[in-house]
């Protein structure tokens, strides 16, 4: 929101951008985007909730899995900051909770490379930002509807699998397919 604010360019002039293929080549020839954006959200994803959450889902049931799954991720990675553990974890079990639900990898992985690019969102400059009320309240805004769209958005009835690779709740006794 504060780069929107303070960028000069317009909407129109931002997506000229995103659709000109040189954008796309400068980024593709990154290596630290195509780690940020791409290998690090895919591998992570696929070995931290393809692969771990079917295995845990059954042992402990998905509540206890989608919130023990990011302390694995968190102790692997060596986050070793309360700080950034405490967020990896809270990240970590969103996503757990999109692959439950949504039974496809997909959006967990598209979730971590736009939070990768976005960033922890930066209340302290926020807070000194001249147009600081504009900002906090589309903070505020983002929050009440991530809340109000959460379930909605999730709903496995939108991904099309007849039955996801685990589910939230237990229809034949076993959770997992």
């Amino acid at each position: 929101m504060i780069l929107a604010m303070d960028c000069p360019w317009g909407f129109i002039d931002g997506m000229k951008v995103v659709v000109d293929p040189c954008f796309w080549t400068l980024c593709l020839g990154d290596m630290r985007w195509l780690r940020n954006q791409v290998v690090a959200p895919l591998t992570e994803e696929l070995v931290f909730r393809a692969c771990m959450l079917p295995m845990l889902v059954p042992c402990a049931g998905p509540s206890t899995a989608i919130f023990t799954c990011p302390l694995f991720f968190g102790v692997g990675w060596g986050k070793h900051i309360m700080f950034q553990f405490s967020y990896t974890a809270v990240f970590g079990a969103y996503t757990a909770f999109i692959f439950i639900r949504t039974g496809h990898l997909v959006g967990p992985v598209l979730c971590h490379s736009f939070c990768n690019y976005m960033g922890f969102p930066a209340l302290s400059t926020a807070l000194d930002h001249p147009h600081r009320l504009t900002i906090l309240s589309f903070y505020v805004l983002g929050v009440v509807l991530f809340f109000l769209l959460f379930f909605p958005m999730t709903d496995p009835f939108f991904y099309g699998l007849p039955t996801p690779v685990c589910t939230l709740t237990s229809t034949s006794g076993s959770i997992c397919s």
